[in-house]
């Protein structure tokens, strides 16, 4: 018996918001003073260094669970299976749902909760639950429904990453620029065809590092002090990431049994090109090797970093030939990897 992913799905939002767009907000320092550079200096060394163009916004009536759903039905529809059938929902957010202008989330019913009653699934045995693991959600909940499976647990699991960052950025912050919304899924299912997942590797650092993502205050002094928006100490997360997510990657190729020669693709967590890009070079570094042309497929650009559905919908992408000079056969190795929130980092080896 093998664990394989027997469908992809996702949802990328119709909003298109440039770099542009942002030409009239009022950037400031986190103490709140004015920003010295003007925004066309700020936009310009933003696309240098993240390579984002432009980012995806859901419209102002969906939510988080809304665009979960969609990507839901479009991968039960790949995978060609009755959702009766599922044994597991697990779904990977970070801020539940959050209508647009509302200060609060909302987590009750749980956003798995409110997926499987969206599908219109009866089926009382499928246990849908939500999972908090920052960007690496959802190839954690992967990780998490191979080991049903292999456990005798379930057979057949849907694992969901979706989020609505646009929801919860604070505007006189130039790292909102970064962050976007999306949702991607996947069927994982115990199958007789060949390869599948091979390896895996989780971590969590939280000694110095629990709060370099957090919850924080507007940059505007005057803003509602009680209301929060994602923060992070870039620097730290930068050389936190370069440290400590080549050698994740190493020990999960390395317990895979898998030349890294015979790896095809990685699909890495969309979080920033230059991190991205140095990730991989020092993770070829450590087998004395210097990275493949085309090793690495990426979404940002045009799409933004979505936090947990940048792997999924990634990865939906690819397998549907929709990434420009690149493409994936069966038999091909992909190595996932994704670090976030917590501080986690997080690797999977899967043969297609």
């Amino acid at each position: 018996m093998n664990i394989k992913i027997t469908g992809s799905g996702s949802y990328i939002p119709t909003e298109i918001v440039s770099n542009i767009d942002f030409a009239q907000h009022v950037f400031l320092n986190d103490d709140g003073s004015p920003f010295p550079h003007p925004n066309d200096v700020v936009a310009q060394k933003f696309l240098e260094i993240t390579g984002i163009h432009e980012r995806r916004y859901v419209t102002d009536d969906l939510l988080t669970s809304d665009i979960a759903v969609i990507a839901a039905q479009k991968a039960i529809d790949d995978a060609k299976i009755d959702p009766e059938s599922l044994d597991y929902i697990i779904f990977a957010h970070n801020f539940g749902n959050v209508k647009k202008g509302a200060i609060q989330t909302d987590l009750l019913p749980s956003l798995a909760s409110r997926v499987k009653h969206d599908l219109r699934i009866k089926n009382p045995k499928c246990v849908a639950y939500d999972m908090l693991f920052g960007c690496p959600g959802w190839v954690e909940g992967v990780i998490q429904a191979q080991a049903f499976i292999k456990a005798g647990m379930a057979k057949k699991c849907l694992v969901i990453g979706a989020e609505t960052l646009s929801r919860v950025v604070d505007l006189h912050d130039r790292d909102s620029m970064i962050y976007s919304d999306g949702a991607g899924a996947t069927i994982i299912e115990a199958t007789e065809a060949e390869g599948g997942i091979l390896a895996h590797e989780t971590a969590t650092f939280t000694y110095d590092e629990a709060y370099y993502l957090y919850f924080g205050n507007s940059f505007n002094k005057t803003h509602d002090p009680d209301v929060r928006y994602i923060k992070m100490n870039g620097r730290k997360i930068y050389e936190f990431a370069l440290n400590n997510v080549p050698l994740a990657m190493k020990e999960c190729l390395d317990k895979s049994g898998i030349d890294i020669g015979q790896v095809k693709k990685i699909l890495i967590h969309q979080a920033n090109e230059k991190m991205d890009e140095a990730i991989i070079q020092r993770f070829y570094r450590l087998y004395k090797q210097t990275p493949p042309e085309n090793i690495m497929p990426m979404s940002i650009h045009k799409l933004g970093n979505s936090s947990v559905a940048t792997v999924p919908t990634l990865y939906d992408s690819l397998v549907k030939g929709q990434i420009e000079n690149h493409e994936i056969h069966n038999g091909d190795v992909i190595l996932f990897a994704s670090v976030g929130s917590g501080m986690n980092i997080n690797a999977i080896v899967y043969k297609m």
